[in-house]
């Protein structure tokens, strides 16, 4: 009499658990375009608010200068010391505290957040975009938004230092500071720009 053996259950590998984090990250980014409008309209509001502080509150205290964050020309060690100077000890504690350690700790974030967004919402209009694998589309959308990310948050760490401490302040590390600024504007442009022709693109297809 023969016994039957149970039969031996198929044993399937294990995932790697870098590839389910991955298309785990994949979805979430690729999930991102969805809230595309509501992301808009957060960083929109974020950004009055801030406009708001810098001109209603930043430039009484500079007595009429501009914060060194938005000239996106940049600017000399001379006009950066003239800032630092009119602002004061005071007023540096209250624009350090109230814009770097507040509005524009995030913002750099949740704009990136919604430049990624955006690309994706756009790409997706276009034949050669949404034939791309969805971890490609999500790759490009960092590669053309991080860079800016990057430069934004070490500007903000160079001016913050300026501002808590003044002895810090010299042709050096103004001109960096000024050099990082000038950076982060023309590394916005690039996801602004695609975005741009993306749109103009679809309306175009749907025309």
């Amino acid at each position: 009499m023969t016994s039957r053996l149970p039969a031996k259950a198929r044993i399937i590998p294990a995932e790697p658990e870098q590839y389910g984090l991955g298309r785990s990250l994949t979805a979430t980014i690729l999930r991102l375009s969805r809230h595309a409008a509501a992301l808009c309209f957060l960083s929109a509001a974020v950004f009055i608010a801030m406009t708001a502080m810098e001109f209603f509150y930043f430039r009484q205290l500079s007595g009429g200068l501009p914060s060194l964050d938005i000239r996106y020309l940049g600017f000399t060690p001379d006009q950066g010391m003239a800032w630092l100077t009119a602002l004061g000890r005071r007023g540096g504690e209250i624009v350090l505290v109230w814009h770097y350690l507040t509005f524009d700790l995030f913002f750099p974030a949740l704009l990136s957040v919604t430049l990624v967004s955006l690309i994706l919402a756009t790409g997706r209009r276009l034949q050669g975009f949404r034939r791309l694998p969805g971890q490609m589309q999500s790759i490009l959308a960092l590669i053309l938004v991080l860079p800016y990310t990057l430069a934004d948050y070490a500007q903000n760490l160079a001016v913050a230092r300026l501002l808590s401490d003044f002895l810090s302040a010299n042709p050096d590390s103004l001109a960096f500071a000024s050099a990082l600024i000038v950076t982060k504007f023309a590394l916005l442009a690039v996801p602004v720009i695609v975005i741009a022709a993306f749109w103009l693109a679809g309306q175009k297809r749907q025309a």
